[in-house]
């Protein structure tokens, strides 16, 4: 792909409808300085806030981190598995490169986040390259800077989930279908071949839906534009050769998988607690038919308004969605390579928001379509027309009132005390948590005194904003706009840094690593506060907790026995071996009722969770009892559920 800039010139001077608005053609040096400017701003933005802190978050965050360690240190990279628990219900793609980079780094939370920040780079430069090829360099620029300063993208690269690759297999899919299919192409044939390389990594990534988008929005393409029939379309596609290739790269996980966790074959379509059916089950039925009727069991998943689903991409584009109305001028006659690309783009965003539209919703699922959005923005942008012009003036405008308003809260917190943790300053909404963004909810102006910092720097990004958009060129504009996304998710990230104890519990797994050995014990499900597994790297009883996403697997042949109930925990309390507990707060009196306050010696506080243990500690330690620390106010944050997290075991 490194060799397109050459094909660029001859392609922008034949055909009108592909190169810049002014007319001149792509050189191949100002080809790698559109590339390099949308990696150095995507850069700015991935490799900047992949750094630790902020921590791990419970539930998914750490869960995907631990199943990549896990199969790092045993050797199998076939069947995922946490606390020695089959964990059948994901694609392993997304593990193995953080196996690698755990090789190759050491194991870090860092490390961790380095695949998926790596693979938001790469998606930033194929969006430019798609848009350069489609529409001209600026164009390509544009749409590569969009998609690296969107509030989606980088929201939702918070929490390892595979997305963001799904999203550059399905981008690459349909760029490479488009190029096979393009008389200008020298290569279609490879071209060919990588679209089915695409559909047979997707496939290691997200399951049947990667392929699912690419193929049904590449059917409605050809369909449209009456190519579907045509016999040189499936000649220069070549469907066998790519089956061929799709399989050699898919099919070899999932037959060791089925064959590793029979039985092999079972069609039922109930899903049940207590029944096990083996991988290919629970994998393609369970996980992929059932979720999609809302049918499946454990219904550990939230579902979004669809009216919210559609609306919230105004927030998931911000600050280029004020650009949306610009995208209504564009030619989408596929009579050239631009129109083309359009007519694709607006197949894609439709299938993918209209699919999750009739299925269970997540703000997330429709990552996939971003791309095609960015490209429709930057061809617009491009075109620097009236609406651009007012586009820009509204933005100038939002930005300033936001710098206003930051500085305001600024001031009026300054002098606020910030004791202990922010946790104690908020509120708490649970009913909002299904939203990525429902933890805003939990804000209050004394929490903000938690925040001066990050609230200070989002002043100063949207102060740049407003001032880079007034009366400037479009270009400066749009450079200006990006620079105040870089310092806003930077400030972003300094916010995360102070919601740590709220949001993950390695402050309690620090705890844990300066006292004696003992067994560890979580009240509830393994996601509540799965972090302290990562950070500790030890195995944990579950109190209560055989539910959600370990349920199915607690029921194959060999599952360990790590699920317990209340009066074994009670009995195991009292052993002469020591045993910590990890629960919230609010489930003290509970703790007190089965083994005496007596017996429950804090170890440590954080973000409404407390670390207890049976056996007395060194006095220095300054550590109480239950009962001794009764008196000492605290605020009670219940995290059971998915309440103290962002969700992410919704995937």
């Amino acid at each position: 792909m490194g060799t397109d800039a050459p094909v660029l010139v001859d392609e922008k001077m034949a055909h009108p409808g592909v190169g810049e608005s002014d007319g001149r053609a792509s050189r191949p040096g100002t080809s790698r300085n559109l590339y390099l400017g949308v990696v150095l701003f995507a850069a700015a933005v991935y490799l900047g806030c992949m750094i630790s802190p902020p921590s791990l978050m419970d539930d998914v965050d750490s869960v995907q981190a631990q199943i990549a360690r896990h199969m790092l240190s045993s050797g199998d990279w076939v069947t995922a598995r946490l606390d020695g628990v089959s964990y059948l219900e994901k694609a392993p793609l997304v593990y193995w490169a953080m196996a690698v980079s755990y090789k190759i780094f050491g194991v870090h939370d860092w490390a961790a986040r380095f695949p998926i920040s790596l693979s938001a780079i790469g998606l930033c430069w194929l969006a430019a390259a798609f848009g350069a090829w489609a529409f001209g360099r600026r164009a390509g620029f544009y749409s590569g800077l969009c998609l690296a300063t969107c509030v989606g993208l980088f929201l939702f690269t918070r929490i390892l989930i595979p997305d963001v690759m799904l999203t550059f297999t399905v981008t690459l899919a349909l760029w490479a279908m488009l190029r096979a299919l393009d008389d200008q192409e020298r290569h279609p044939t490879a071209w060919a071949f990588v679209l089915a390389a695409s559909l047979g990594t997707g496939l290691l990534l997200k399951s049947l839906v990667a392929v699912l988008f690419p193929l049904a929005t590449g059917f409605i393409f050809l369909l449209v534009t009456r190519q579907l029939f045509s016999a040189r379309t499936w000649e220069r596609l070549h469907p066998f050769s790519g089956l061929a290739i799709v399989l050699l790269i898919a099919a070899p996980w999932h037959i060791l998988a089925t064959l590793r966790n029979p039985p092999y074959f079972d069609f039922t379509f109930h899903s049940v607690p207590g029944q096990y059916h083996g991988f290919l089950w629970f994998f393609f039925m369970n996980e992929q038919v059932l979720r999609f009727l809302n049918l499946r069991y454990p219904r550990d998943y939230n579902t979004v308004p669809r009216l919210y689903f559609w609306l919230l991409h105004l927030v998931w584009l911000f600050p280029w969605s004020v650009y949306l109305p610009a995208i209504t001028k564009l030619s989408f006659n596929p009579v050239d390579r631009a129109g083309r690309t359009r007519l694709l783009a607006i197949c894609w965003i439709g299938f993918v928001l209209i699919f999750f539209t009739f299925s269970t919703t997540q703000e997330y699922y429709s990552m996939p379509c971003y791309p095609a959005l960015a490209l429709l923005l930057g061809a617009a942008m491009a075109e620097d027309t009236i609406w651009i012009r007012r586009g820009t003036r509204v933005l100038g405008a939002l930005a300033g009132i936001m710098a206003l308003v930051a500085f305001v809260l600024y001031f009026r917190v300054r002098n606020m005390p910030a004791p202990g943790d922010i946790s104690v300053a908020l509120s708490r909404h649970p009913k909002a948590y299904s939203l990525s963004l429902g933890h805003m909810e939990d804000l209050t102006l004394s929490s903000l005194a938690y925040l001066k910092g990050p609230l200070l720097l989002a002043g100063l990004s949207f102060l740049v904003g407003a001032l880079g958009t007034i009366r400037a060129t479009a270009r400066r504009a749009f450079l200006a706009t990006a620079l105040m996304m870089v310092i806003f998710f930077q400030a972003a990230r300094l916010a995360m840094v102070a919601f740590d104890p709220y949001m993950s519990s390695r402050p309690l797994a620090e705890s844990l690593l300066r006292s004696p050995a003992g067994k560890l014990i979580f009240d509830g499900t393994y996601y509540n506060v799965s972090c302290i597994v990562f950070y500790t790297n030890r195995d944990v009883l579950l109190l209560n907790g055989r539910r959600d996403n370990l349920e199915y697997g607690s029921y194959a042949p060999g599952a360990a026995d790590v699920f317990i109930n209340d009066s074994q925990f009670a009995k195991l309390w009292a052993q002469p071996e020591r045993y910590y507990l990890v629960a919230s707060e609010s489930a003290l009196s509970r703790f007190e009722n089965l083994v005496g306050h007596e017996q429950l010696i804090v170890v440590d506080r954080s973000g409404g969770r407390v670390l207890l243990t049976n056996q007395q500690l060194a006095p220095a330690a300054g550590l109480t009892t239950v009962s001794q620390q009764a008196s000492k106010p605290s605020q009670i944050v219940d995290c059971e559920g998915s309440s103290c997290g962002l969700h992410g075991r919704q995937i």
